[in-house]
């Protein structure tokens, strides 16, 4: 999916408004303002001069005249009471006429205020990438080592995303020098004979690693579980069908993007409640972290399991469908997986849901997420909120995280990339251990490899245990810390920790994408069973949501008009008097909020028919 400014945006709307234009239209503004305050003027006046006539007519009847006379004085009696009828009708009109033209006049005034504001932001944004692309069209040709011909290499869409020399947007800070990108300590590998020497002598760490290498090592090569159930392994092609995105987005800078209508054409045949339980396919990290005796040995494969979440994300840049109010989704998958998931959409506007995991192997998991996203321009933010509560039941560890911020890259020009950043710290509130994950966002100019991710696993007092280091699209290992020394301080005057460590172990590698998956949305094998048909299901789940069931189906057109109706018919059933969420997962999140919600049940409730 490209994202490019082409000829077909081109129209009346989107020509550039030139100085000389804007002066007209504050002219005829202008213009306007001063005929009101004209037709104001003479509806007063004739008022005034009405209501003196017909003082002078009465007066006039009472006077003793002739009756000849008379007779004419009533006729014209009469006639002036017939045109103050029509006069008052007339004034009337002219008063609801001058009531509505102010108050519409200020909206249309601040809309085209607005409209031209947001031209000029656009103006200055897309002059903004051009001097960037320069910039880094200058820096990649005197780079030593590059390629010789660094144009193709942006048109064909390299993560190329610098922060930009002149950049006045608060949003583009997300972007670090290398020295910031970098990790905030350095890690020496030692021999394994005279580290537990070390650590014999000087107590640095009360885990013995022989136990560890037992649950650590290897720990993402345990076979996937078989189920009774054959699963499907493809879905049919996806459709080449282009439609240009900035087309649509150009006129939605600072809005939250679930409040856009957005066509089929940039979603991926799965709702956002079945997005969250695809986090679940590493759920083996867990069932492995179960026989951990150590809590610091557990932190290291919920670390991973939380990094392995990202790892589906890196070729999904389509949108999943926003859920309905009231909308569900059930994987029971007890029989391979060893586990039961249900989702539940309980807020509409913003969109909140609650998801609560249930596993036989002696885990649970439960989180109320609230997706808020923003289009910046040229990326768009998205910004999961709420935390995620993991449990074990065996030993009581409670571990509770946020996460990471993830970033769609090239909205107005190349190819889409997604990037994930900021910091996650995972405590466990039984022992107060805690990790500290540190994604590091993508620099042109950074030293550091592409999607890294760092951490340290330390107890309650601080002392680091686990150094963890990978890629949140491939791979997780940690190493065990037998020493920590501060390194001098650097030219800026930092410091960073020096970890001694044993020679790291594999806590989470990717599993592999089916065949053909470029084909199929970049669907795991997992993702390809979560919208599978199955009996039984409630009559709110995804599986049988029709928009979405005609996408998969590469029927994209009938997908956005059976859209539009589901979304009315929300639309109409709130404007009813709304919905209250009846699920366990939702009763839990209701309990947690104490909101107050209307008690009428959405339409939704009856399923997905007409």
């Amino acid at each position: 999916m490209v994202c490019s400014l082409t000829t077909d945006d081109s129209g009346d709307d989107d020509e550039a408004t030139t100085p000389a234009d804007k002066n007209e239209l504050h002219h005829t503004l202008k213009n306007l303002s001063l005929k009101l305050d004209d037709l104001s003027t003479c509806n007063d006046l004739i008022a005034k001069h009405g209501a003196a006539l017909q003082r002078s007519l009465t007066e006039l009847d009472g006077l003793k005249i002739p009756s000849e006379s008379g007779e004419k004085l009533k006729v014209v009696n009469e006639r002036a009471t017939l045109f103050r009828i029509t006069s008052n009708a007339m004034i009337n009109a002219c008063r609801d006429f001058l009531e509505l033209a102010e108050i519409h006049s200020r909206k249309w005034q601040r809309a085209l205020q607005y409209e031209q504001e947001q031209r000029v932001h656009l103006e200055e944004t897309i002059e903004q990438l051009a001097k960037q692309h320069n910039s880094l069209e200058r820096a990649f040709r005197s780079a030593p080592g590059r390629p010789a011909n660094p144009s193709k290499s942006f048109i064909e869409g390299s993560l190329l995303t610098p922060k930009g020399e002149d950049s006045e947007e608060d949003e583009d800070t997300e972007y670090f020098d290398a020295m910031e990108d970098s990790t905030s300590f350095i890690t020496v590998i030692t021999e394994a004979k005279e580290d537990r020497k070390t650590e014999g002598s000087t107590g640095t760490s009360s885990v013995d690693w022989s136990s560890a290498d037992n649950v650590l090592d290897g720990a993402s090569l345990v076979p996937k579980g078989s189920s009774k159930v054959k699963r499907r392994v493809r879905i049919p092609n996806k459709p080449n069908y282009s439609l240009n995105l900035w087309s649509i987005m150009k006129n939605c800078i600072g809005r939250e993007l679930s409040r856009i209508p957005m066509p089929v054409n940039f979603n991926e045949p799965l709702s956002m409640l079945q997005r969250l339980t695809e986090d679940l396919e590493y759920h083996h990290l867990l069932d492995k972290a179960v026989h951990c005796t150590s809590s610091v040995e557990q932190m290291c494969l919920v670390a991973a399991f939380s990094v392995s979440s990202y790892s589906t994300t890196v070729h999904r840049i389509a949108k999943p469908f926003n859920p309905m109010l009231g909308e569900t989704f059930e994987l029971d998958r007890l029989d391979d997986m060893g586990l039961r998931s249900l989702c539940e959409q309980v807020s509409h506007h913003p969109p909140s849901a609650a998801h609560y995991v249930f596993s036989k192997h002696g885990w649970s998991l439960w989180q109320e997420i609230t997706i808020s996203s923003k289009f910046r321009g040229k990326y768009i933010s998205i910004m999961p909120l709420g935390a995620i509560h993991l449990e074990f039941q065996a030993s009581g560890n409670h571990y509770v995280w946020r996460k990471s911020t993830s970033t769609v890259h090239n909205i107005i020009v190349g190819k889409l990339w997604i990037d994930q950043s900021g910091d996650i710290e995972i405590v466990n509130h039984k022992t107060n251990d805690r990790c500290q994950l540190k994604f590091l966002p993508y620099s042109y100019f950074s030293k550091e490899a592409a999607r890294k991710v760092t951490g340290v696993v330390s107890d309650s007092q601080g002392k680091a245990h686990y150094v963890l280091s990978g890629s949140w699209d491939e791979q997780m290992e940690c190493s065990k810390v037998v020493h920590s020394s501060p390194s001098s301080p650097s030219s800026d005057g930092k410091q960073k920790t020096v970890y001694q460590t044993l020679s790291a172990k594999l806590l989470w590698k990717k599993y592999p994408l089916p065949e053909n998956a470029e084909n199929m949305y970049y669907f795991s094998e997992l993702a390809l069973t979560l919208n599978e048909h199955e009996e039984g299901v409630a009559p709110t789940d995804s599986r049988l949501r029709p928009d979405q069931r005609l996408m998969e189906k590469g029927c994209w057109d009938e997908a956005n008009t059976e859209k539009q109706r589901l979304e009315e018919k929300q639309r109409l059933s709130l404007g009813a008097g709304g919905w209250r969420p009846a699920g366990p997962a939702a009763a839990a999140a209701r309990r947690k909020r104490r909101r107050r919600m209307p008690t009428r049940h959405c339409g939704l409730r009856r399923g997905w028919t007409r």
